[in-house]
């Protein structure tokens, strides 16, 4: 068997594998990204049996410079995978190997493939995580800025794509940063629950070798070991859930676009898209086309068949480790690779975004969007709110009928309709009284929305902070 030396598992078979399972069981084609924090692994656990008396100070010295040495070839390319080569596991202790020799093959003791590649994907998604909050808070900061800029414009309101009621641009915008900032939160959460580590545990009952899994814990920046050496290898729960907080942000995302994508359209006409963050047509020269929002759109339904895929993979399986697991790792990369192209592209976009605030403000008041404000003037008089409801509701009728709008009917018309509506209800048929009375928590008044404004630049500002943290 001329391959036996590069199988991690090779000595109990007589004979090497058949083609048709060396093909299935090759990952290294797409786990060869984790051979950085393979290696970071690799050198805790050598400190780890140097304490344990099981390397010497020269066969440290000489482990860890050539690990150092991998490291290094790793990053520059020079060190490759082969076709040989069944994982990222295998290819770096041939590496090793190479280097050192019999000395090599010392640092497999007390560890396994499945201790490593938990702790692996661990060290992976919580770089991964810092990159994806740092893109995050430079979309938030996007959103803000744009809604800075656009502090005083009104908009309709929509339910239902419907005229509702008037509302600030800003305050639609800043709709669209909370979300993000809730996402943030749970994958802040979901790093203080990822922060332990699985190595130690081997293959899954630990070692009978004195090793000290807190000590490799702590210098890999974990909070400490997972108490269950079981669960430490067959745990994905970090996996399932990085892979659901994707999908959420996926779809908070194609929220985000698919409006962006109305706003763009001739209907609409809100606002106009930037040349360098849009396309055109291979046949209509005069077309503006909203790719970006599209694709962020888009790939909110790649996001969410990746969680489901692997919440259907570990369903069924039983403690400890399966090699079921091998298909955790392919979803979780994609999930990062695409949200790292699509974040920035959006932030570039909503950055680039010109306003039309005439559009906006001519259109904010019809769709008889004030309805609810001639409701809310009656209910202040004493008017049940189901009575004042009715009375709004016949008005609108009237100006149906005549294709008018509301601030459009004469006095005498509000008066036909119930003697209750005197002329000062036209003090609250204007767009900038609407905004105003909208003061409570949470309002679309000028006052709120300057309040959000601060509040979330702040947030942004800490998010990128914490994305920058060890």
């Amino acid at each position: 068997m001329t391959d036996a030396p590069r199988r991690l598992w090779g000595g109990r078979f007589a004979s090497g594998p058949a083609d048709a399972l060396a093909q299935l069981s090759v990952s290294v084609q797409f786990d060869w990204r984790l051979a950085p924090y393979d290696l970071l692994g690799s050198k805790a656990h050598a400190r780890v049996l140097h304490r344990a008396g099981l390397l010497d100070d020269d066969e440290l010295t000489r482990m860890l410079d050539a690990l150092d040495g991998l490291a290094a070839d790793v990053s520059s390319g020079a060190f490759r995978p082969t076709a040989d080569d069944e994982d990222v596991h295998t290819a770096l202790e041939r590496g090793l190997l190479e280097r050192l020799g019999a000395l090599g093959g010392k640092l497999r003791a007390g560890r396994s493939r499945n201790d490593q590649v938990a702790t692996d994907l661990r060290l992976y998604l919580r770089d991964a995580v810092r990159q994806l909050v740092a893109r995050i808070a430079e979309l938030e900061t996007a959103l803000v800025s744009l809604a800075e800029r656009n502090a005083d414009v009104p908009a309709p309101g929509m339910t239902h794509l419907q005229h509702a009621q008037p509302v600030l641009f800003a305050h639609q915008l800043l709709a669209h940063v909370h979300p993000l900032t809730r996402d943030v939160d749970r994958l802040r959460d979901w790093d203080a629950r990822t922060a332990w580590s699985p190595l130690g545990a081997g293959a899954l009952a630990g070692s009978s070798l004195p090793l000290d899994p807190e000590a490799t814990a702590r210098e890999l920046g974990f909070r400490g070991a997972i108490p269950n050496s079981i669960d430490a290898v067959s745990d994905r729960d970090f996996v399932a859930e990085f892979l659901f907080v994707a999908a959420l942000l996926g779809v908070h995302l194609s929220r985000l676009g698919e409006e962006v994508c109305l706003w763009a359209t001739s209907e609409f006409s809100w606002v106009r898209l930037d040349d360098a963050f849009s396309t055109g047509s291979s046949i209509m020269p005069q077309k503006k086309n909203p790719d970006i929002a599209e694709l962020a759109r888009g790939k909110a339904g790649r996001l969410i068949g990746h969680v489901t895929g692997v919440l259907a993979m570990l369903k069924g399986l039983p403690l400890a480790y399966d090699r079921d697991m091998q298909e955790d790792k392919e979803p979780v990369f994609d999930a990062v690779e695409q949200l790292l192209l699509v974040l920035p592209a959006l932030a570039g976009m909503v950055s680039t975004l010109q306003v039309n605030s005439e559009r906006l403000e001519a259109t904010t008041p019809t769709g008889h969007a004030l309805a609810t404000d001639v409701a809310e003037w009656l209910v202040r008089r004493g008017v049940p709110f189901r009575d004042a409801h009715e009375i709004s509701g016949s008005l609108v009728q009237l100006c149906d009928t005549r294709g008018i709008e509301l601030w459009q009917l004469e006095d005498a018309d509000f008066t036909a309709v119930d003697a209750r509506l005197d002329p000062s209800v036209r003090s609250v048929l204007s767009v900038r009284g609407a905004l105003e009375a909208r003061s409570a928590v949470g309002g679309t008044a000028p006052s709120r929305v300057a309040e959000q404004l601060a509040a979330l630049a702040e947030t942004a500002t800490e998010h990128a902070a914490w994305a920058t943290r060890d």
